[in-house]
């Protein structure tokens, strides 16, 4: 029964690969197309960042540096604060981009600043975010050089500002933009070629045959989902090879959570691909469908602007999202190592995403074959 079901199922995977491939179309959508965008998206725009959430390790507790922070309280580029208790606390908030930027103070501060010794502020930011990095640090340096001006009046010893980034030191833009490229072009492939699947059958004319075979309707989705899995988890690799090798970007992470936590997204992608697949009578409508879904997909998932700078309701609706998550995985394993807990906070939506959407094309499959 079960040898009955895997041959059955890896014939209709079988035929799926030669039809992909003999496809000029597609062969140019899996080969082509995402290694030359790779190559030509290295660099890409700045962005304004505003909706900051800083975390803050205030060890001096004095009116000094109470006056520093009310600076970046008033400021309209930041919003919310939260206050650390030591170290440890300070760390994990940024570790899991609770906030943006972290605001570090010495308990020697105030007695610093008194004598004339000059006092030191130091600034956190998250190299992962290398534009938001920049960006918010250099806010950062206007206010407290501002401070500063008002404190000396430009004259002796005042604040000095440090300015540290995690995870990306030099805040090197191509770190950033390549593994969230790595998302974006694999993200189109999988939903193109699912998309493309059934729509192809019945443009073709082949769709009648899939009906009339042995298959039941799970095992035809099955072989069609597979096939755009394994295509575009092996790009996936194919292209973080081109990233670590040719743009020497270093990876941080356990490479075996790198391909599961991508596995788990690309089959929530392909959960999607598989709905318009099935609601679509030509390749045409496939595509147009799929490009509709994935404009809004790349804004809402944190690529092009912040999601803490969005309207709290367009944030809500981030979580359904795999496009999020999946930027989340991609960039978090990549240049910081994100541990097996943090992966798991991002792979638990991937994985209702993916029972949601597949269940949704299973039923309007099965409707439609009725």
């Amino acid at each position: 029964m079960i040898r009955d079901f895997l041959r059955r199922v890896w014939a209709l995977m079988k035929k799926e690969f030669i039809m992909t491939w003999n496809d000029p179309k597609s062969r140019s959508i899996i080969v082509i197309l995402p290694i030359m965008q790779l190559l030509i998206f290295a660099n890409a725009a700045t962005m304004e960042v505003q909706n900051i959430d800083v975390a803050v390790l205030d060890r001096s507790h004095s009116v000094e540096s109470r006056e520093v922070l009310s600076r970046f309280e008033n400021s309209p580029r930041f919003r919310n604060f939260i206050y650390a208790k030591d170290d440890k606390e300070f760390q994990k908030l940024i570790d899991t981009q609770i906030v943006q930027m972290g605001i570090s103070i010495d308990n020697d501060f105030s007695r610093n600043i008194k004598s004339g010794r000059g006092a030191q502020v130091q600034i956190i930011s998250d190299g992962r975010q290398t534009n938001s990095a920049s960006i918010a640090a250099g806010y950062a340096s206007q206010i407290v050089s501002a401070y500063n001006a008002d404190l000396t009046g430009n004259k002796g010893a005042g604040i000095n500002i440090s300015v540290r980034n995690w995870f990306n030191p030099n805040l090197i833009y191509q770190w950033y933009i390549l593994t969230v490229i790595v998302a974006m072009l694999a993200l189109i492939t999988t939903l193109v070629l699912t998309a493309l699947s059934i729509a192809r059958e019945r443009e073709v004319g082949t769709f009648d045959q899939l009906i009339v075979s042995p298959l039941s309707s799970f095992e035809i989705l099955l072989g069609k989902s597979i096939p755009p899995l394994i295509i575009a988890l092996t790009l996936t690799m194919i292209m973080v090879g081109v990233i670590v090798t040719c743009f020497h970007v270093p990876f941080a992470g356990s490479f075996f959570l790198f391909v599961v936590s991508i596995a788990f997204a690309l089959l929530a992608i392909v959960g999607v691909g598989l709905y318009i697949s099935s609601i679509c009578n030509t390749q045409q409508q496939a595509i147009l469908s799929a490009m509709t879904f994935m404009m809004p997909a790349v804004l809402l998932s944190g690529f092009i602007s912040p999601i803490e700078d969005m309207p709290l309701g367009w944030q809500y609706l981030t979580y359904l999202n795999p496009v999020r998550f999946f930027i989340a995985l991609s960039r978090g394993i990549f240049l910081k190592g994100m541990g097996i807990q943090e992966v798991l906070m991002n792979i638990i939506p991937l994985l209702i995403i993916a029972s949601l959407t597949l269940t949704l094309a299973g039923r309007t499959f099965k409707r439609k074959l009725g």
